[in-house]
């Protein structure tokens, strides 16, 4: 699989305290309109004045980060930036203003801009998309991201979920974790009874990720065992080695999940605290209202669904190489049906099923190559200047645990 993990964090600086609004809301609630990009949320606000087009990402801990040649001011510093892989600078410029429609966000005390050039969030999402909007523009407000009619709802502070009685079928009430200043941690309990503290994170693609120690603690895992289909997984400084892993019986915040497909970082988890995030495959299934300062979340679940399906799969890890200005093959797994048909890596994809692909972005890649278990996909490729095609046969490339005898 392909994709890009947006999940990050500032690092050197404490997140500001959280802010009372000058004026404590009152009244009837507002709402903000959303659409939905491919697999994420984006919403359309005005940043220091000027329009732009955010992706909401709660995994991100502070206010705005801007991808796109935007002018909102001066630069003001830098900052060092932490994701699955590591660590990266980047620009700072001084938030002024930052309205959500009618919703006004009081900014005192919120953080810097973020400017990462290069990142080109409109190729990951599909969609005209000028960066990413983090969890610190709600974490003062009593906040509903209403999935069923694709709208934010920003409700009275007044308004107290924790008193609310949840069904546990339907709805749930989930406590936060007394853990991370600038997320959203919350627990998963796993078949074994052992637990994992994962992050509410609408800024992951997938349905939830976490890393190989974390299976290996809580008995998931066999350690010393490899994985199979082996993948990369973009992030914002680089790529990492993932695997897709099914997962038994769970709990995800309270809800029963009986069995679900998770992507599993090749490399021990960078947060003392956190072991990974759940994220927009999980979370578009439920109405789900924040209340950060009750340090409660309401989880409504519309759908019916909390499991994701397995997905057919070639093999292939693919994505535009900026540099070379080609969609490139840059993985093979071993063992897939990608690898039986004879692609190999280097070779540049010039179509798929007949579209051609001149600047396919890693998101797009993953959506194009995915598909039902049985179905084929058409690939023409070039591989030193030879026109090659492939008839790829998607099958199902996942890892289970079987514990060694002995």
């Amino acid at each position: 699989m392909i994709a890009i993990l947006t999940a990050f964090s500032v690092l050197g600086t404490m997140p500001a305290p959280v802010q009372a609004s000058d004026k404590a809301k009152v009244g009837a609630p507002i709402e903000v309109p959303f659409r939905l990009g491919e697999n994420a949320i984006i919403v359309d606000a005005k940043v220091n004045g000027k329009p732009v087009s955010l992706m909401f990402d709660t995994g991100f801990s502070a206010s705005v980060v801007i991808d796109s040649p935007l002018d909102l001011g001066p630069v003001t510093g830098t900052t060092t930036l932490r994701d699955f892989v590591g660590e990266f600078q980047a620009s700072l410029v001084k938030l002024k203003s930052l309205s959500l429609g009618a919703e006004v966000i009081n900014t005192k005390g919120m953080s810097d801009i973020v400017y990462t050039p290069g990142q080109d969030n409109s190729f990951a999402y599909g969609t005209h998309v000028d960066g990413i909007m983090g969890f610190e523009v709600i974490r003062d407000n009593v906040v509903e991201i209403n999935f069923e009619k694709s709208k934010f709802i920003f409700y009275p502070k007044t308004m107290d979920i924790s008193k609310r009685v949840p069904d546990n079928k339907k709805t749930f009430l989930a406590k936060l974790l007394p853990i991370g200043t600038s997320s959203m941690e919350m627990s998963v309990e796993a078949s074994t009874g052992k637990k994992m503290t994962l992050a509410l994170d609408t800024g992951n693609a997938f349905y939830a990720t976490t890393h190989k120690d974390v299976l290996e603690r809580t008995g998931l895992w066999e350690p010393g065992t490899d994985a199979k289909f082996m993948s990369s997984s973009g992030v914002a400084s680089g790529s990492v080695d993932s695997w897709s892993y099914k997962m038994g019986p769970v709990k995800i915040f309270g809800v029963p999940v009986a069995e679900s497909y998770w992507d599993i970082i090749d490399l021990p988890s960078s947060s003392a605290e956190g072991d990974g995030t759940v994220g927009y495959g999980f979370l578009h299934n439920f109405n789900i209202i924040i209340d950060y300062e009750r340090r409660r979340v309401w989880l409504d679940n519309y759908t019916g669904k909390a499991a994701n399906d397995a997905v057919g799969e070639t093999g292939i890890s693919a994505g535009y190489d900026r540099n070379r200005k080609r969609t490139l093959i840059f993985r093979v797994s071993p063992e897939s049906p990608a690898a039986a048909a004879g692609v190999k890596e280097g070779d540049q994809i010039l179509s798929l099923d007949g579209q051609e692909l001149n600047q396919a972005g890693f998101r797009r890649m993953r959506k194009l190559l995915q598909g039902p278990v049985g179905s084929t996909v058409e690939l023409a490729v070039s591989r030193g200047g030879e026109l090659k095609r492939f008839k790829v046969e998607r099958k199902t490339l996942v890892n289970t645990y079987e514990a060694k005898s002995g």
